[in-house]
């Protein structure tokens, strides 16, 4: 483990993969006007569910990414435990989020760009680790961060008119 009781990951590993392919529903997220966040939730190799966020779409503010990618992938395995399963996620879960993941007994939590104004992973707070509840998954930050962090900003700066 590394600072902050964050799981080391290597270059090129699985962990990029699955986080590219977060980034990938992301961009898809953002060409319907969604603040581009995106999240897959995977058991071994198998991928079970994806989404992006969809609060605009759906005029609901708990449509997070990662609150419906874990809904998906529920439903799917047809039991709301997800034991064995890890999510990844570009952006650092909020509290909403990283409170489903514990209920959901998400195994591991890989997440792309750190959130510090919200952020419960590490940044802001960390739910998902704490030893009060009855659940902690493992974390692992930082996994293609910089791309995650360059899709959210230049997202941010075109609604604002800046480039």
């Amino acid at each position: 483990m590394s600072r902050a009781g964050l799981d080391a990951t290597e270059p090129g590993s699985r962990d990029e993969v699955w986080m590219a392919r977060a980034l990938e529903t992301a961009r898809a997220g953002e060409v319907r006007g969604e603040v581009p966040v995106g999240a897959v939730v995977v058991l071994g190799d198998e991928l079970l569910a994806e989404s992006h966020n969809r609060t605009v779409a759906w005029s609901d503010p708990t449509a997070h990414a990662e609150l419906v990618a874990i809904r998906l992938a529920a439903r799917r395995r047809g039991d709301w435990r997800l034991d064995g399963c890890t999510l990844y996620t570009t952006l650092e879960p909020c509290a909403q989020c990283a409170g489903a993941v514990v209920l959901a007994r998400v195994e591991r939590l890989v997440f792309g760009a750190a959130d510090p104004k919200a952020g419960m992973a590490g940044s802001l707070g960390n739910l998902v680790r704490d030893d009060r509840l009855n659940h902690r998954a493992r974390v692992q930050g930082g996994v293609l961060a910089d791309e995650s962090a360059t899709l959210l900003r230049t997202f941010f700066r075109a609604r604002r008119g800046r480039d």
